[in-house]
């Protein structure tokens, strides 16, 4: 093996290991998948959902819990699409799978006008057929491939657009009120993902249905963050751990933080009010991509082994 091979599968095992560390973490944290669940793992030929079904195969494999898997591709009947990719690629990995024939398709083209974005309408078809063959197959959890950069876009489409301060949950009821929606990705960051996918090779499907019409508020975000990323190292870090550390009294909220009852016999809250004194912000946080995530002292975290 060349020096240069043996680097490439170092950084490969590396990568690998972090994004696996980071599904289990996700999953310990929010109880994502439980003992004898039936995990219904949405697979759109993408390489988040690829890459979703890689490490939740690996997870069943070596976790402490049984649980069981089936991957469901739904095939929107968009022209060209190349419905041999997927039953050949999961015959190959020997997984139990379902691929669902609706013609959404046709119902966004002629439902929405030449021009217009088409996700919206195509988003609520697709949760729709979803939620069904949820309850078809028996599946307690429905996991989606959506990743932290997904949920820092929502954010902050919501903070721009929606007047709310909410992105996407990691775990949480379905609109509907029937399924258990979770996001095993929630901790992985997109460009580890596309490296994976790069060195797994998985055989990408591009969605032909939108094509280069995607949601421009959300391409927008994207790119800012991106640019973020590459002008201030940490941020995107530091904000993504932000939605891990909320401090209800320190925002505006009365509905979620009791303000009106506040008197001069409180108590400190959370710090308390600093008044005009500037604030004290915290020192940058740098991503540490190859270290291990460090763990104060006395404190185990308490995450699924894998392998």
């Amino acid at each position: 093996m060349s020096v240069q091979t043996a680097k490439q599968v170092y950084n490969f095992n590396k990568l690998q290991k972090r994004l696996r560390r980071n599904v289990g973490q996700a999953i310990a944290d929010f109880n994502m998948i439980e003992a004898g669940d039936k995990v219904m793992v949405c697979l759109s030929g993408g390489k988040d959902s690829y890459a979703m079904l890689d490490i939740l195969l690996n997870l069943q494999a070596h976790a402490p819990i049984k649980f069981e898997l089936v991957a469901v591709n739904l095939d929107q009947k968009q022209p060209g699409f190349p419905e041999h990719v997927l039953p050949a690629y999961l015959n190959e990995l020997g997984v139990d799978y379902r691929i669902v024939e609706e013609d959404t398709y046709s119902i966004v083209t002629d439902k929405i006008p030449e021009g217009k974005t088409t996700c919206s309408l195509c988003s609520r078809l697709r949760r729709g057929i979803l939620y069904r063959t949820a309850s078809e197959l028996g599946a307690t959890k429905i996991a989606l491939g959506h990743h932290r950069d997904d949920i820092l876009e929502t954010l902050l489409l919501n903070m721009f657009h929606g007047g709310t301060l909410k992105s996407m949950p990691p775990k949480l009821v379905s609109d509907n009120g029937k399924h258990v929606v979770i996001r095993p990705l929630a901790y992985c960051k997109e460009k580890d993902l596309v490296r994976y996918a790069e060195a797994k090779a998985f055989p990408i499907i591009p969605c032909n249905l939108c094509g280069s019409q995607e949601n421009l508020q959300r391409k927008a975000i994207k790119t800012m963050l991106q640019d973020w990323d590459k002008r201030f190292p940490g941020r995107i870090e530091s904000m993504f751990r932000s939605l891990q550390n909320i401090v209800p009294s320190h925002l505006l909220d009365h509905q979620l933080f009791d303000f009106k009852t506040i008197d001069s016999h409180s108590g400190v809250i959370d710090g308390g009010d600093i008044a005009f004194d500037t604030p004290a912000l915290p020192s940058r946080f740098v991503d540490e991509e190859d270290d291990e995530p460090q763990i104060p002292s006395g404190e185990r975290l308490q995450v699924i082994e894998i392998k």
